[in-house]
């Protein structure tokens, strides 16, 4: 009896776990913050996780109904599952409070501003890619990060025009109104995600706040930048704007 009690305490934590970590899941797709986290080529896992967590969650549900039946069974080697530890119970049980945590108190946002200081910021991002035919007013970060990477003259780049999209940062050891229109790149999830910036001179500069997102437009002249010679975008326009559906770039 006592056996029985304490699998039906096992499968009762089971279909909890597993059917919250599909509803988890499922959540997250249906809420559009999927992208804050993976890369969306790799979306359609998530889609194969919920099915099989739902079906793993049903599966000890049905068990419920019957726990005697499947403790004989179990017994009699007609169930192959394993008991579940309480190591296994807690790596499942923590990202599942995690992420519901997450949900009832509306934090699911990107990487943003403040990520900047524990990832590494780069301005040169390589590649095999050819952006080169590229229009150059659509051209985006990692696109003008790439080119620059290609050319060992930054002034090769000086007079073109740019607009790109990105989020303010700053510096304290940056120069006088010298700033960075930053992106965060997603291979493959969060995890791999890397901080890029390109270097931007705004004489109105003061009249943006880091993590502002923004469309900054002008020219590229190269300039000294934190001791490198680099092309700098000398920005005309600054257009204020919110922050994209898809904020990050995917090499």
């Amino acid at each position: 009896m006592n056996d029985v009690k304490a699998v039906r305490i096992e499968l009762l934590l089971k279909t909890v776990l597993l059917l919250g970590l599909a509803g988890y899941f499922a959540y997250t797709i249906a809420s559009g913050n999927l992208n804050y986290y993976i890369n969306l080529r790799f979306g359609w896992l998530s889609y194969v996780a919920v099915f099989i967590l739902a079906a793993l969650g049903m599966n000890s549900l049905w068990a419920l109904w019957d726990v005697p039946g499947y403790v004989a069974a179990r017994d009699r080697g007609g169930h192959a599952d394993r008991q579940p530890t309480s190591a296994m119970m807690i790596m499942v049980g923590v990202p599942l409070l995690v992420g519901a945590a997450t949900i009832l108190t509306g934090n699911a946002k990107p990487l943003g501003v403040e990520a900047v200081q524990s990832i590494n910021l780069t301005t040169n991002f390589g590649g095999s890619v050819s952006v080169a035919n590229k229009d150059p007013m659509t051209r985006d970060i990692m696109d003008w990060s790439r080119l620059f990477a290609r050319e060992p003259s930054p002034t090769v780049f000086n007079g073109q025009s740019a607009r790109v999209l990105g989020f303010v940062y700053t510096e304290p050891s940056f120069p006088e109104g010298r700033f960075m229109v930053a992106r965060f790149t997603l291979s493959c999830c969060v995890a791999d995600s890397q901080a890029l910036g390109l270097p931007a001179a705004f004489d109105d500069i003061d009249t943006l706040k880091p993590g502002d997102w923004i469309y900054a437009e002008g020219t590229f002249e190269a300039e000294e930048f934190m001791g490198q010679s680099v092309p700098v975008l000398q920005i005309a326009s600054v257009e204020l704007t919110d922050q994209p559906d898809q904020p990050y770039l995917y090499p």
